[in-house]
């Protein structure tokens, strides 16, 4: 496990750079503590600003290698074989060190076991499926006009990634971030969560385990009060060549505005306001249980998580009577830390202050830094300017409840957000829906299912307000990958 102990004999998560954990420097030493019992669980070392040059620095050599190597030195000649290999070896070791990721993420996020076990699962079919594409990285030889000239486009790594992945899904989204562009051919500074540091820290543990190469995947984590500026001088810095971000909007802004303040592409998947549409020939006790599950799992705290319910009102009344008894049933769990659950919280309350009639639930908090699961009735027509639910995402076990007249104004009201993740829809007839799910302004639209549903075989990612650029599978290594033209002029080119 990536623990040193320090002279306290504190466990704590070290910095990660170039094979090696880097000496434990005291004087920034921070808890990481449980939002259930408020106690220490262990430790990180939060990073400085030289340790950030170190590991990009780091990144660019064990990446780049050699000029003109003939060899495989520089992890961008390492073979398709090479990069596949470590990949499902690092998969093998997930399944093998699964009780350690386990405690991990309940330790460090408060997840429920289930939650933390479909992680690892989730994580392994992404690892491999990633590994099956790696050897289908193709260039092309397009047709040239001028005599005896030949064109050669290669794709090529783009060169260090700075991966900034979150706390909620904390095995998956970082391990699927790592894996694409290592797959591509990139080296990595994964800037840790500091709300899951061991976690993200033990996928770099197993992939020097499965014999990725030194500084090819370093990581280092910094506190809360010094995150703007460590994360900005890590954008800044001349080695990184991209950035992939998965968090908040409002982070992804200040992400986004910095990538582009040192014109560095960015990868981002950001948050949801995803929409369960249950139409009137959907089976609604399925409709009901699904939307109740997307909506309460890890206390709501995930970008797929369904917010809004919008139901036809000829079987409104139907499917609120069997939705008020599902959710009634529901566990909301627990908040990361506190202030997930006040947020959700305060949310609810603003709802509730403005004349929101609760069909189940209420602003209240069921456990400990953990909110009762709830269901707010909203007029259709309400601004979003007016209450705070309507198109805030809430990362609490609650969603609102609408009601519309027609299939048009179900898509009308869906569309009527800044973001653009995932929706649902829930229909027994298949040309309905796949034709409502094509006005669907989202980047995955799944058919009777629950919201909380990703494909390692599909592409993912958001559109509108919830990022660009998809991940997974090939769509994923393209993201880390660019063209390069090169043409060979013969002499009776002219």
């Amino acid at each position: 496990m990536p623990l040193e102990k320090d002279s306290q004999s504190r466990q704590v998560v070290p910095l990660f750079i170039n094979g090696k954990p880097l000496p434990v420097d005291e004087s920034r030493v921070q808890p990481v503590k449980s939002s259930i019992t408020d106690e220490t669980i262990h430790y990180y070392v939060s990073t400085d600003i030289k340790a950030c040059d170190e590991a990009c620095e780091t990144a660019w050599t064990a990446f780049s290698g050699n000029i003109l190597d003939t060899g495989r030195s520089g992890w961008k000649r390492a073979s398709a074989n090479t990069r596949r290999d470590i990949i499902i070896k690092a998969a093998d070791l997930f399944e093998a060190r699964k009780d350690e990721l386990i405690k991990a993420q309940m330790d460090e996020t408060c997840c429920p076991q289930p939650w933390a076990m479909n992680n690892i699962a989730t994580t392994v079919g992404y690892l491999r499926e990633i590994a099956s594409c790696v050897s289908n990285i193709k260039g092309e030889i397009p047709t040239i006009d001028k005599p005896d000239t030949f064109a050669f486009v290669f794709k090529e790594p783009v060169g260090p990634v700075l991966v900034i992945p979150p706390w909620n899904a904390a095995l998956v989204l970082a391990t699927r971030a790592v894996t694409s562009a290592l797959g591509a051919g990139c080296s990595v500074v994964l800037k840790c969560s500091e709300l899951s540091p061991l976690t993200h820290s033990l996928i770099v543990d197993i992939y020097h385990q499965a014999g990725l190469p030194a500084g090819v995947l370093n990581s280092v984590q910094s506190s809360r009060e010094n995150a703007a500026e460590v994360t900005e001088h890590l954008i800044a810095n001349e080695r990184i060549r991209k950035i992939e971000f998965i968090g908040s909007a409002a982070v992804g802004r200040i992400v986004g505005a910095t990538a582009a303040k040192y014109l560095k592409p960015v990868l981002m998947e950001l948050g949801g306001k995803c929409p369960s549409i249950v139409l009137d020939d959907a089976n609604l006790q399925k409709a009901a249980v699904l939307s109740a599950k997307g909506a309460t799992l890890h206390h709501g705290q995930i970008c797929f998580s369904t917010e809004r319910i919008i139901v036809h009102k000829n079987v409104a009344q139907q499917f609120q009577d069997i939705l008020a008894k599902v959710m009634a049933n529901e566990r909301g769990g627990h908040a990361v830390h506190s202030g997930i659950a006040t947020k959700a919280q305060e949310i609810l309350k603003d709802a509730q202050d403005k004349g929101a009639k609760f069909l189940v639930g209420g602003p209240e908090m069921a456990v400990k830094n953990g909110m009762k699961p709830s269901i707010i009735i909203v007029d259709p027509k309400t601004p979003k300017d007016q209450l705070r639910i309507v198109d805030e995402e809430t990362f609490g076990p609650s969603a609102s409840l609408y009601v519309v007249n027609s299939d048009e104004e179900a898509v009308r009201l869906a569309n009527a957000s800044a973001y653009g993740l995932n929706a649902t829809i829930h229909s027994n007839n298949m040309e309905r829906a796949i034709k409502i799910g094509r006005e669907l302004e989202y980047g995955q639209v799944h058919i009777n299912s629950i919201s909380v549903f990703t494909s390692w075989t599909g592409p993912q990612g958001g559109v509108k307000g919830s990022g660009w650029g998809r991940q997974n599978a090939s769509w994923g290594l393209e993201e880390f990958l660019q063209e390069k033209f090169i043409t060979y002029h013969g002499k009776d080119s002219g």
